[in-house]
């Protein structure tokens, strides 16, 4: 049985460990990218991921009692709204007429490419 809880808190621990570097990843990636939108999509991706982790971690760690439901409820919840908030900020930032930077992030268009490939 001491086996059991054992595996049980070591799987928890690392799923907990897995969900919090997901959720700096993102808070990472708010900081560092370079406009709205990858950032949006920075936070959006990593901190669903990551908090669904944290709360299977805690799941794992309440066991088979009514926390345990209450928190799969929460996870639920989180992973159905989650990404819906974030299409819906998009979608509102792409209506007010935010454009996401393309400038240095395009390749260069095949008719002005050197090397003689684009032409006919």
């Amino acid at each position: 049985m001491e086996t059991l809880l054992l595996i049980r808190d070591i799987v928890s621990a690392i799923l907990m460990a897995i969900g919090v570097i997901f959720v700096l990843a993102g808070a990472i990636g708010v900081v560092r990218l370079p406009d709205f939108y990858t950032r949006l999509h920075a936070a959006g991706v990593t901190d669903t991921l990551g908090a669904e982790l944290i709360i299977l971690a805690l799941i794992l760690q309440a066991g088979f009692t009514l926390l345990a439901a209450k928190l799969a409820l929460v996870g639920f919840i989180l992973f159905l709204t989650s990404p819906t908030a974030t299409h819906a900020v998009a979608n509102a930032a792409h209506r007010a007429g935010l454009n996401p930077l393309l400038s240095r992030h395009q390749p260069p268009h095949p008719r002005e490419s050197s090397d003689g490939e684009g032409k006919s």
